[in-house]
């Protein structure tokens, strides 16, 4: 029996009327209520405040992508990615909560301005306001909540566009935590169907929960074959992202890529593909190089054994000054440990 099984009784009054998320952002429960005229969907301004210099100005930038595993933020994180802002302006965008990272980050002293867009639907994502405000950043901050939110709303519209400009053409950090995270790589589970458990995505790899998304949303430099996953120790998501790395192998026939962060932990990855790991828990780099799944189909369970070495993962801790490293343009790190995980007749193992 799993977790959706065991909790259906007893939060079935709680949820009644409320939609299932992937994931949830702490901040969002902060008491601070400020909301657009309207309160959104398409409403007069998008803006959920302001901090600091509303003029705007241009700073030197370096570029580089900020992966946040969710809960409590990694204040060393925050701060790697304003130094690559130059002291220019921060946007941070949501679909739902608060403007809570507004005095959070600009707390940091050491940025122009912080602003917090609140982007709820395509007619917001598709706003001259939100494509301008995202351009004219220095950094951009995707807080957490529901990662298909981001994937419906924000997906082939002007929002998208002015990320990846942001990105790879302007020469500045794109950041997230939690669904923030999830959407980062150019494969992504997109929640469309409310989020996916380990022991079902090893049951059957193909369920109606799994759904992933594949390009065509954020173009992020070093995670072309790569998908992310958060929240990696709360709970346990190994066999999950075991399962999405078995149906990238399978449906498309790369060598598939991941990376797993536990929360209070964040990776922070730099313009020439190297990476700190910040925080007080780890990340995980996986790699299924070792041959295509033995079983991988709709309705069985998943085999992917390969010797017992169908996946290597490489484990990096987290530390406040970010020593453990790992680099993205090699597959290979400092400071951490090995080892294979592999699934047998829907069992995930580790060797």
């Amino acid at each position: 029996m799993n977790l959706k099984t065991m909790m259906a009784g007893s939060l079935a009054l709680a949820m009644l009327g409320c939609s299932k998320t992937e994931d949830f952002d702490k901040k969002a429960t902060d008491a601070e209520l400020a909301r657009k005229p309207g309160g959104g969907g398409g409403g007069s301004s998008i803006s959920l405040g302001i901090v600091g210099d509303a003029a705007d100005v241009s700073t030197p930038t370096t570029g580089g992508t900020l992966l946040m595993g969710g809960s409590t933020d990694v204040d060393n994180a925050m701060k790697w990615m304003i130094t690559k802002a130059g002291g220019g302006d921060i946007v941070v965008i949501r679909a739902s909560g608060t403007n809570a990272y507004n005095s959070y980050i600009y707390g940091f002293g050491t940025c122009n301005s912080v602003e917090t867009l609140l982007i709820d639907s395509r007619t917001d994502a598709n706003s001259t306001e939100a494509e301008t405000k995202i351009r004219n950043a220095e950094a951009v901050f995707i807080a957490g909540g529901d990662q298909w939110n981001y994937v419906n709303y924000w997906k082939d519209t002007k929002v998208e566009d002015a990320l990846n400009y942001l990105r790879n053409t302007k020469g500045c950090v794109i950041g997230g935590t939690s669904a923030g995270c999830a959407i980062q790589g150019n494969y992504y589970f997109t929640a469309q169907n409310g989020t996916v458990y380990s022991d079902e995505m090893l049951a059957n790899p193909y369920n109606q929960y799994a759904t992933i998304g594949v390009g065509g949303f954020l173009s992020n430099p070093y995670l072309g074959n790569l998908i992310t996953d958060t929240h990696f120790n709360n709970p346990d998501r190994k066999g999950r992202l075991l399962g999405f790395l078995a149906r990238m192998s399978k449906d498309n026939g790369i060598v598939p890529k991941g990376v797993g962060v536990e929360e209070r932990t964040a990776v922070c990855i730099d313009a020439d593909g190297s990476s700190k790991v910040f925080g007080s828990n780890s990340a995980y780099f996986m790699i299924g190089e070792n041959g295509v799944p033995e079983t991988c189909v709709s309705g069985s369970k998943l085999t992917w054994n390969r010797s017992a070495q169908a996946v290597k993962v490489y484990k990096v801790s987290g530390t406040t000054g970010g020593t453990n490293t790992f680099n993205f343009s090699s597959w290979s790190g400092t400071g951490g440990t090995s080892q294979f995980y592999y699934a047998d007749n829907g069992t995930l193992k580790f060797n």
